[in-house]
């Protein structure tokens, strides 16, 4: 298996073969050549290292499977049925072997659901579809002889846009299909990689490595964050100066030759700023960085776990893809080799993930409602005195007051104009801020969190520790993806 990049602070660029096949194969070996073949030439074509994913059911998986890890590559497999379940596809005197090759693979999942054994098969040849990069297929071309058939499979990968390589296991005739679409180089991953930072680790394990990478990513978000919503703020409070200058200039008439020019130089500013952060890489390069670092703080939090479970394949990872997989596959080959005391762990857990976030939520929810309350001070304010203000205004042009000048210029002129702006700049700055969100936001995840680390702190078993803990990592990973949607939603507007 090859190793990892021996650049500190990098992560493994990690590519996926699905296997499907029939499972009656006249030439069992003549196969097994011409999938050796194909997995040469993968590796050859392509950066990084590649992972095979299939079930292992005899005829052409069992094939597959021999072929790969004899070749040095990585085997996860998923199955269409639990064990005990799977185990009745195969006679008693093969089941040995079976379950031999199941012990060396790095990671097993069960796809199945509710319904037929036929289903189960579908399910599972779809999954690996799910899951891979390239489909490779042992197909004769032929219908599926029942559901869940190599037909069925090929079809799916093929209305799915997956790139398809399909040995005819008769005539070991080998094509290609919708190789263009095989990205062979992933720009987020290459990105990361490329951050500087990520000095030596203390040692040379998979965990030395993520944790030097989730340093630099972090050190890289800390230091290059570009302040996006105080530039969005300097905007508006650019406008907002704007019409100050042109409105005292109507209403105390002053016709002073600076007026214009500082009213145009605020409006300049204000589209400057606008076009820095609608055009600038800063921020793009900021968030990615963050979510980068935050995916990678969860991977750590986890990594003592005894079976390492897949980063959440429920979540949308459109273009974490390979971040995530290479986590994955990190985290699982240390696990097979950690032998974690399970006391030590979870005080580790609540202490250094549970507790920390806690207090994290509890600092930004301190700081977001001295500002949310300052922030409605100033629109109610606003538009308290912009209706008195207009409501002089009326009574002063209905019951004709004589009134001094300048009253009727700041009261009734200036005030009447000015203050409804200033009512809309401070909403509107609640809206940048998103401060009712976050504030709502961080009260309940305090709360969701409170409910987990009971939930840790009484689990007795590493089974029960590993779902209490998934729950924790769900909540906390919601809250991540929710922001990098809310902030690159904004970022693109």
């Amino acid at each position: 298996m090859p190793t990892l990049p021996a650049q500190a602070g990098q992560l493994p660029l990690f590519h996926v073969v699905g296997f499907t096949g029939h499972r009656q194969l006249a030439d069992p070996a003549g196969s097994a050549t011409a999938v050796t073949a194909i997995l040469e030439e993968l590796r050859l074509e392509s950066p990084g290292e590649w992972i095979a994913l299939s079930s292992a059911a005899a005829g052409a998986d069992l094939v597959f499977v021999r072929t790969a890890l004899d070749l040095g590559l990585g085997w996860e497999a998923l199955l269409p049925l639990p064990l005990v379940d799977f185990e009745r596809d195969f006679a008693p005197e093969a089941w040995p072997e079976v379950k031999a090759l199941l012990a060396r693979a790095e990671h097993i999942e069960v796809s199945a659901e509710p319904g037929s054994r036929e289903e189960a098969y579908l399910t599972g040849g779809f999954e690996i579809v799910n899951n891979c990069d390239v489909l490779l297929a042992v197909w004769d071309g032929l219908p599926a002889r029942g559901k869940g058939g190599t037909a069925d499979v090929v079809a799916y990968a093929r209305a799915m846009g997956r790139p398809v390589v399909i040995i005819n296991p008769d005539s070991k005739a080998v094509r290609r299909e919708n190789f263009e679409e095989l990205r062979l180089h992933d720009a987020n991953l290459r990105f990361l990689n490329s951050v500087p930072g990520g000095a030596s680790p203390a040692g040379d394990s998979s965990l030395d490595r993520v944790a030097a990478f989730q340093r630099k990513v972090d050190d890289a978000a800390t230091h290059s964050s570009p302040h996006f919503r105080r530039l969005i703020a300097l905007t508006l409070g650019l406008h907002v100066t704007a019409t100050a200058l042109a409105t005292a200039a109507l209403a105390f008439g002053w016709h002073w030759s600076p007026l214009p020019w500082g009213k145009l130089l605020c409006l300049l500013g204000a589209l400057g700023v606008a076009l820095i952060v609608r055009y600038r890489r800063t921020q793009h390069n900021w968030t990615r960085c963050r979510l980068a670092a935050e995916i990678t703080r969860s991977a750590l939090a986890i990594w003592g776990l005894p079976r390492a479970t897949r980063l959440f394949a429920d979540f949308d990872w459109s273009g974490l893809e390979p971040l995530r997989r290479s986590l994955d596959v990190l985290h699982r080959r240390a696990a097979r080799e950690a032998r974690p005391d399970f006391d030590t762990f979870k005080q580790h857990y609540l202490a250094g993930r549970i507790d920390d976030q806690m207090a994290y939520f509890t600092r930004q929810e301190k700081k977001a409602i001295p500002l949310l309350a300052r922030l409605r001070f100033g629109f109610t304010a606003s538009s308290v005195l912009a209706i008195l203000f207009t409501v002089g205004y009326a009574l002063e042009g209905t019951l004709h007051w004589e009134v001094p000048p300048f009253v009727e210029e700041f009261f009734f002129h200036f005030g009447p104009i000015i203050l409804p702006v200033l009512a809309a700049a401070f909403i509107s700055l609640i809206s940048i801020n998103d401060l009712h969100r976050r504030v709502a936001r961080y009260r309940e995840m305090c709360i969701r969190l409170g409910t987990v680390k009971k939930e840790i702190a009484h689990s007795q078993t590493w089974a029960g520790l590993e779902r209490a803990i998934a729950k924790a990592e769900r909540v906390l990973l919601q809250e991540v993806f929710e922001w990098h949607s809310i902030t690159s939603f904004t970022e693109s507007h």
